[in-house]
Parts: C-alpha cells; structure tokens; sequence
C-alpha cells in the first residue's frame, strides 16, 4: 500500500479568496503533480463541480476549536482549601492537603522548614509565605490507592471545578471555601 502526503487545509477558498469559517463544509479537490498531490480546497457557495484535470475531490468540514481546559486554579483558592483542611482529622481529607501542601510548596506558596516525629507519625513543619504562619501537616506515607483518589480530588480543582469537588466532599456551606469575589 503506498503512503501518500496531502498537505492541509490552506482554510481559504481557491475560487473566492475568503478565509473558511470554522465548522464550514468545503471541498477538497487534488490534483497529481507528479510524485505528489496539490490541494485546493472550494467553499460550498463558490463550487460548481470539480474542475478539469482533477485526480479526486472530496467534501471536509473546518474543524471547531476547542477551547482550552481551565488548568490552573487561582493561587488564594488552594491557599483556602489548605488552611481550611488544617483542623480535619478525616484521613482522605489528611491526604488531600498533604498533597496540596506539595503543590503549594512547588508554587513557592509555602516553604518546608522541618519534620517532627511523634512515634511513627512524621509532622511536616511548613511555613505559608504570604503571612508568614506556620502550618503542621502530616506525611501519611501514600499508598498507590490512595495517590490515585487524592489525584482525582486534585484533577478537579485544578480543572475548575472545585464546586463539585466541594460538593463529592460534603462540605457544608458554612465550610466550604467561598465562591470567588465578583462585584455585585
């Protein structure tokens, strides 16, 4: 089977010159140049049939784009699920800010200053720069289980929606982190 090269959409019509929109149906026309192919590409409004010489012609659509997953989260919202989490004794939750901790840390938010052990318990002593408080986190010494429940937990702030993940949480209204300010 031989591989042949067809170069992609120029996204504007041979026979008009107008740009194709985005979501536009069009027809694809080739032509042999020898070894290769030459690509024109024709609106539906401009095309009458395929045009003379042509090797084979075929209807395509402009591809939608797709817009950009939200992937970073505002630095204050995982500052407030961070100190939010600090009194928690629900170990998923212990893990959770473990893990924020990390992010925190590797954002520059929050600085590692020493471990405390107390019997096989490891304390991370840490250090939140914007206000310069100090903040005891334990290590709970991961399982692959529990990396894989505390990523989705993450995923899903980091994807935007800490609303739902509040809400897979059961955080009451009055414990959860507040809605971002907006002017009223």
């Amino acid at each position: 089977m031989e591989k042949w090269e067809i170069a992609r959409t120029s996204g504007v019509c041979s026979r008009t010159g107008r740009p194709l929109e985005e979501g536009e149906e069009y027809y694809v026309v080739l032509f042999e140049e020898g070894e290769t192919f030459r690509r024109a590409d024709c609106a539906l409004c401009a095309w009458t049939g395929p045009p003379e010489g042509a090797f084979c012609h075929f209807k395509s659509r402009i591809p939608l784009r797709k817009p950009k997953k939200r992937l970073l989260v505002d630095d204050d919202l995982l500052i407030n699920f961070f100190v939010r989490l600090a009194e928690e004794t629900d170990e998923s939750r212990l893990r959770f800010r473990f893990v924020l901790g990390l992010i925190l840390m590797r954002k520059r938010l929050l600085r590692y200053e020493t471990t405390l052990r107390d019997g096989e318990r490891e304390q991370w002593r840490m250090r939140l720069m914007r206000d310069q408080s100090i903040h005891q986190v334990m290590n709970p010494q991961l399982t692959d289980g529990q990396i894989e429940d505390v990523s989705r937990q993450i995923g899903a702030i980091l994807h935007g929606d800490a609303g739902t993940f509040a809400e897979q949480e059961g955080w009451t209204d009055e414990a959860a982190p507040p809605e971002e300010a907006t002017d009223a």
